[in-house]
């Protein structure tokens, strides 16, 4: 029986929602072929030839999109979870709540901190932190204060892109400081028709937080208010989940509807000139393909497509390779300058093969050997109840 005020999560906590992996792996996909291109252009390449330059374009520049979709699918899971774990929000227990995020999220932060330093202090260039009127020592450690902090977007607004592999973090900034004040919210409005009018206040205010500045794109793009409302909705896209289900009929005309909108919204026009709107309508697709996916978790028609199952399988593994692919394109830039590789024929489509297999290949050893079992230990040591205390969220598995 569910405490009072309660309602029933969108599915269990042990059971892992394919369609979701499915999406989370187009957003790492859009995010690596984005950073790729920015590298080693394709528009001329054989992947030009087949798509034309313009349609490379297209789907190469807008890789923060992914970055919306991400926002997104976090906000669904970790609300997910805590109606799993805690049957309300207002049960939430703050000590459980940070310790599954410091488990999930720090090992792997301190992993490319460790690398990125080393490759740095090794004498590469590119994985320096180079801030204008700071020596480079000085400037690793402020990029370093930036990253356990998560002010990364902070950062970059400050000194602009100032080192290549830890750019990334501006989205995990996002993400940590909006789930900081999560169980505070949760725990102060109790109600869960205040809970969800607090996070549709901040939806409204990310397009008008945009609007304003316009003329900044660490402002638009990389800013708190400029992304925390692609969360807000997916928290309030999990609840409304959890109440009540998109019927089949409906479902069935309204998601290829909602998925043509979006990559219609994706290929329109750069992300610096649809931003305003075009986030919120983004993140609002993406709720609705999240609430459909939930009594179709088993996601049948993944099985029986392998090229499926192949991005269900990147999107299992999106924290890792969002956080480490980029170390494995800075290596490539480094023995491979884009001056030295054709522009022309297939070679540059050949190293982006190369980039999608090695950056596969290391996030999966990192999250087999490394995230996973360190994710496993902490949760044991942080989440260790008193004597007594139930340990009813402490048993089920995690699916983040």
């Amino acid at each position: 029986m569910l405490p009072s005020g309660s309602v029933a999560p969108p599915f269990p906590l042990s059971h892992r929602n394919r369609r979701i992996d499915l999406l989370r792996g187009v957003a790492i996909l859009l995010v690596l072929f984005h950073h790729f291109c920015i590298a080693y252009p394709l528009n001329h390449s054989w992947l030009g030839t087949l798509l034309t330059p313009d349609g490379v374009r297209a789907i190469a520049r807008n890789g923060n999109y992914g970055v919306t979709l991400f926002f997104v699918i976090s906000g669904f899971l970790i609300t997910s979870n805590a109606l799993a774990r805690w049957g309300s929000l207002a049960a939430l227990n703050v000590r459980s709540f940070y310790a599954f995020r410091i488990a999930r999220i720090l090992p792997c932060l301190l992993l490319l901190l460790a690398v990125v330093n080393s490759l740095a202090l090794a004498g590469l260039p590119i994985f320096a932190t180079h801030c204008p009127g700071l020596p480079p020592l000085a400037g690793m450690l402020r990029a370093n204060l930036a990253a356990l902090t998560f002010s990364m977007n902070v950062f970059i607004a400050h000194h602009g892109w100032a080192n290549y592999a830890l750019g990334v973090l501006w989205s995990l900034s996002v993400e940590e400081v909006f789930y900081a004040t999560f169980p505070l919210v949760a725990l102060l409005l109790r109600r869960q028709s205040f809970i969800m009018a607090f996070w549709a206040l901040i939806a409204v205010i990310g397009p008008f937080y945009r609007m304003a500045h316009q003329d900044d794109e660490s402002g638009f793009l990389f800013a708190y208010f400029a992304s925390f409302d692609g969360i807000a909705i997916g928290c309030m896209a999990a609840v409304l989940a959890s109440k009540w289900q998109l019927q089949n009929q409906l479902a069935r005309i309204l998601q290829p509807v909602v998925i043509i909108g979006m990559a219609s919204l994706y290929l329109y026009r750069s992300i610096g000139g649809t931003n305003i709107w075009g986030v919120s309508t983004m993140a609002l697709g993406a709720a609705i393909l999240l609430i459909a996916s939930v009594p179709h978790a088993e996601g049948r028609i993944i099985s029986r497509v392998r090229l499926l199952r192949g991005v269900e399988w990147t999107g299992r593994l999106s924290y890792e390779l969002y956080l480490f692919h980029l170390i494995v394109l800075g290596l490539l830039r480094t023995f491979l300058p884009a001056s030295t590789v054709p522009t022309t024929g297939p070679i540059r489509v050949v190293l982006l093969a190369v980039f999608f297999i090695g950056s596969c290949g290391i996030a999966s050893l990192i999250g087999h050997f490394f995230a996973e079992p360190l994710n496993r230990i902490l949760r044991r040591t942080l989440n260790s109840p008193p004597q007594g205390e139930s340990t009813r969220g402490l048993k089920l598995k995690r699916r983040i």
